[in-house]
């Protein structure tokens, strides 16, 4: 069955996404069109260029993560020289290494820009901060002036999963100069769904959602007792409003949600037992979900020429 698929941000806990795959490929499940957030941006291009989820569990597991905490070296103490990368790069970390690893995967698979892949296949969304606006990519790199056929698929991505104050924002120019700064997609859309919907709900395929959180209806509410809590509930709003907006009960339908909990979207220090049990427990959520998804799914009637 021809799907098109969208995974959501998340950090480190999209390695439980390869799970989900893997219970999606083997019920003879592939994908048309990708969309996806942040880490979700990372999963999407990896499926796009041709990865099983067999070969992303090899390279989840030979990769060393701490590597994409690559800081920039100073002679300053660390503490202090924390707060100063975060003032003036705002960000702790370069994201460098990551861009790297991603050009590398896609390299292998003879990929670099998006003139490699076919046309409309992948959906990256990235948030404009200094313009307030999502930015889906790539179909709005030619408002900064950029050629999509030229444009890495591997700088989208850095893009997408530029997580606010840990890794450096990037910066574009449009074409008349101004200078917009661009951070994880998660800021305004963390799961875009909302890409391949339509109106009328008419479609050649089905739509299949990867969700890193519990179901729309389970979402609880955000306790708030200090300042910190208060952040951390801002920041989690502006994440879910925009699509909660769009994604109804009924979308709800088509949505695998995997509720990972207790690990930190920016825990690169996992040990390998741990990377296993996201995985299972992706496999575990994907698998329940598609048994009974597949069967409502073989009287679907493609609409032609609607998607």
């Amino acid at each position: 069955m021809k799907v098109d698929g969208v995974f959501s941000g998340g950090g480190i806990k999209a390695i439980a996404l390869i799970g989900a795959i893997q219970a999606a490929e083997e019920r003879g499940i592939s994908f048309h069109r990708i969309a996806g957030t942040s880490a979700g941006a990372l999963v999407a291009c990896l499926l796009n260029a041709g990865y099983s989820s067999s070969e992303m569990k090899t390279l989840i597991h030979t990769a060393d993560l701490k590597q994409f905490m690559d800081e920039k070296k100073s002679l300053v103490p660390v503490p202090f020289m924390n707060w100063l990368k975060v003032y003036w790069k705002l960000g702790l970390y370069k994201g460098d290494a990551l861009e790297k690893w991603v050009k590398e995967l896609l390299k292998a698979k003879g990929i670099e820009t998006f003139a490699d892949i076919p046309e409309g296949s992948l959906k990256i969304v990235a948030s404009d901060i200094t313009r307030g606006r999502l930015v889906v990519l790539p179909d709005d790199l030619q408002e900064y002036g950029l050629l999509k056929e030229k444009f890495p698929i591997a700088r989208a991505v850095r893009m997408s999963c530029s997580i606010p104050y840990f890794f450096y924002p990037i910066k574009l120019y449009n074409r008349i100069g101004q200078k917009s700064y661009i951070v994880d997609g998660g800021v305004l859309s963390n799961f875009p769904m909302w890409l391949f919907q339509r109106k009328d709900r008419t479609s050649e395929r089905p739509v299949l959602g990867f969700q890193l959180s519990s179901s729309y209806g389970k979402v609880q509410a955000h306790q708030v007792n200090n300042a910190f809590n208060l952040f951390k509930a801002l920041f989690q709003t502006m994440m879910e409003a925009h699509d909660n907006r769009h994604i109804s009960n009924y979308d709800a339908r088509d949505i695998i949600f995997i509720p990972v909990k207790e690990i930190s979207v920016v825990d690169f220090d996992l040990t390998e037992e741990t990377k296993n049990a996201l995985m299972d427990f992706g496999y575990l959520q994907g698998a329940a979900f598609l048994n009974r998804w597949i069967a409502g799914k073989k009287i679907w009637t493609p609409q032609k020429n609607r998607a």
